[in-house]
């Protein structure tokens, strides 16, 4: 487990190019030289490169400001200056990249190794490009382009096969634990899940990724409880598991108010392949319970399972891999909106 930093904003400029160079040669035996001077360097990109190994954006809390290197001026005898240096800022996968006024979407890092977000100014001419016959003498050279500079937000939408859904202390952070390697806290009060949590299921030559995000409410939408913005999370998963306890009074229309949140968020996620998972079936009444919301919803796939004697935990596993067998990989649900990158910062001052 690790502490999960999702969202952040940074400053982020690219380099300015170097000025060119007037300049005259002067040599021994040659008293009138023409000019000679050499051109600067480009400035340094921002650059975005997605590292595996990451998992969180902590350190991006930590510096929050990332400027390229400056392209050095050019000189005599027609030396070009030297390049700034590009600026590599490290993500994890599954970041994208969004406009920090507007918040839509610039750039989604999904499946991406390296991508270069701002580009460094032109390096400017030295005078020794604009002689001619008739102007043999310029006293005169380009000046580098500026660089670019723009505050913009970062944020990490975790990539995972299958999200839970559910009321708080429905047991979600219980079936991780159990399916997982995953350790996350566990406690007879709500919200003990504050952020959301990762884990690797396998199972015979299956790799699949889970991920619980904190306990839902109803009123969620409304900002009720925590609220819905750790929602965004499961905006990738292939499909879902509605998390129910079948000791809660209200676990008959638990479903209808889970996919009612969801509705408000994204309807997209409705479509998502689903699996309904009762747990607790171990406590008293527990199975009547359960079978009772099976009766009550036959339009359902209700599976009973409880976390404590481990009864149910098979047909579980097996419904995940179907579930993950019917949509193939993660992809995103595109209720984002992408706009052109150069359309909005093209010649920013």
């Amino acid at each position: 487990m690790f502490g999960f930093s999702d969202e952040t904003y940074i400053d982020v400029a690219s380099g300015n190019g170097g000025n060119g160079c007037v300049s005259f040669r002067r040599e021994k035996f040659v008293p009138k030289g023409g000019p000679d001077g050499g051109d600067g360097g480009r400035g340094g990109d921002v650059v975005f490169v997605v590292r595996e190994n990451l998992r969180t954006l902590a350190h991006l809390k930590k510096v929050r400001s990332y400027s390229a290197e400056n392209g050095k001026n050019g000189m005599g005898a027609r030396c070009y200056g030297r390049d700034g240096a590009d600026v590599e800022i490290p993500v994890p996968p599954g970041t994208v990249i969004k406009d920090a006024n507007t918040g839509e979407i610039i750039k989604d890092l999904t499946d991406q190794d390296r991508w270069v977000f701002l580009t460094g100014g032109k390096g400017g001419q030295g005078n020794w490009h604009f002689r001619t016959s008739v102007r043999q003498t310029p006293r005169f050279a380009q000046p580098g382009q500026r660089g670019q500079k723009v505050r913009i937000g970062v944020e990490l939408l975790i990539i995972a096969d299958i999200g839970f859904v559910g009321f708080p202390n429905a047991g979600k952070s219980s079936l991780l634990n159990n399916l997982t390697n995953a350790r996350t806290k566990v406690a007879g009060y709500p919200f003990t899940t504050k952020t959301p949590q990762l884990g690797m299921f396998r199972y015979d030559d299956h790799d699949i990724v889970l991920a619980d995000i904190p306990g839902i409410i109803e009123g969620a939408s409304e900002g009720a409880g925590m609220g819905i913005k750790f929602l965004r999370h499961i905006s990738r998963t292939v499909g879902l598991a509605f998390i129910i306890d079948v000791t809660d009074e209200r676990c008959e229309s638990a479903y209808d108010t889970l996919c009612e949140e969801l509705r408000s968020y994204a309807p997209s996620l409705l479509e998502k392949p689903h699996v309904v998972i009762g747990t607790k079936i171990d406590e008293p009444e527990g199975k009547e319970r359960l079978a009772q919301l099976q009766s009550a919803r036959p339009d359902l796939l209700i599976l009973g399972l409880s976390n404590i004697s481990g009864e149910g935990i098979e047909e579980v596993k097996q419904a995940f891999i179907q579930l993950v067998g019917q949509s193939g990989k993660p992809k995103d649900d595109g209720f984002t909106t992408v706009v052109d990158t150069d359309a909005v910062y093209r010649e920013h001052p």
